[in-house]
């Protein structure tokens, strides 16, 4: 009987991790753009099932022609990663939103032209057509003109402009380097769709916003005061900051196997992705190109062996909301205390 019962119970402890799967908490996830190593901790995360050991079932939301704050802030998913000017912006505008962790602890976004051009600066850009993006991501290019007293015709009520921008679909090979001198390129992605259009890298200008001071946080994670203040998040019996603790802890450990497991993690976003993996308008093959992205990626994750990852630092905070109210994107001043709940951060690291 005795022996009996050691089987039974052996045979049910062993039937318990299929049963909690089967209970994963389903959670929502918007990310930025279409898949590519710029997510790859995520990725990694539910590929290798960091996510699932949490008990969590992540659905990644592809990004694109989408507002990754308006989409969380309106209910249509729990978590997201938007960059600080998007955010705070369409906060101003109404949207009740919380940033809980930073991925990227430096800013990929460039502005890039032909050395041939004459721009070596981004003073240089006056009297110039410069390609833009939308969908929020036009902010951190009206930072680089505001600081540099540029006017542009992305402020409606300039008649004069210095400079011409030219909004277009994140493709630089639909406008560069026919219909504009310099195009918006993240340091991952378009820079290296330039050049696999057949401009290599000693031929051109790539101008970084942090030499002016203009650089603004990116890629963070967020979600809604209302979820983290959950009780019992969509019936799971788990508080919203429960969710929120093991989301950031298998997205973190996501992340720390992405930046230390490079081919790994691009053979993951790989299996996740289709045409974009290539980079549109480039050459390179999606191999080669998540290559390149994921180191890029990688050393903004982690610019330092000792840097902590998803750590949210209060003055590069300060910076951003500095320069968002400096150059009038946002006109009221918020603080850290006000815009980021690191509870969540700091349980996942414990």
């Amino acid at each position: 009987m005795k022996k009996f019962a050691l089987v039974f119970f052996t045979m049910l402890f062993v039937s318990l991790p299929s049963a909690f799967a089967q209970e994963l908490v389903d959670v929502c996830f918007q990310s930025k753009w279409f898949p590519q190593a710029q997510f790859a901790g995520y990725f990694v995360a539910q590929e290798q099932g960091f996510y699932a050991e949490e008990g969590l079932n992540v659905t990644i939301l592809d990004g694109g022609n989408v507002n990754p704050t308006v989409q969380v802030a309106s209910g249509n998913c729990d978590f997201g990663t938007d960059w600080i000017a998007n955010m705070l912006v369409q906060r101003e505008q109404g949207l009740e939103v919380v940033q809980i962790a930073q991925i990227f602890q430096k800013a990929g976004y460039r502005m890039v032209a032909l050395n041939d051009s004459g721009i070596e600066s981004f003073a240089d850009m006056a009297g110039r057509t410069v390609g833009v993006w939308g969908f929020g991501n036009e902010f951190v290019a009206q930072a680089v003109f505001a600081v540099e007293d540029l006017a542009s015709n992305l402020d409606p009520t300039v008649t004069n402009p210095d400079v011409d921008t030219v909004v277009y679909a994140f493709d630089p090979s639909l406008v560069f380097p026919n219909e504009v001198d310099v195009a918006s390129a993240m340091i991952y992605n378009e820079l290296d769709q330039i050049v696999g259009l057949g401009f290599p890298l000693d031929t051109l200008s790539v101008l970084n916003p942090e030499d002016i001071g203009a650089d603004l946080l990116e890629d963070l994670i967020f979600t809604t005061p209302e979820l983290l203040a959950s009780d019992n998040f969509k019936g799971s019996n788990l508080s919203g900051m429960e969710v929120a603790e093991r989301f950031l802890r298998a997205s973190i450990k996501g992340w720390e196997y992405a930046v230390n497991n490079q081919a790994d993690a691009v053979s993951i976003v790989l299996s996740f992705c289709g045409d974009t993996c290539a980079g549109s308008g480039s050459t390179q093959s999606p191999l080669i190109h998540q290559t390149w992205q994921m180191a890029r990626v990688a050393e903004l994750v982690k610019p330092s062996p000792d840097t902590i990852v998803g750590a949210i630092d209060p003055e590069a905070f300060a910076r951003s909301v500095d320069l968002l109210i400096q150059v009038g994107l946002i006109d009221t001043p918020v603080t850290f205390e006000e815009i980021v709940n690191s509870s969540a951060f700091e349980a996942a690291t414990r």
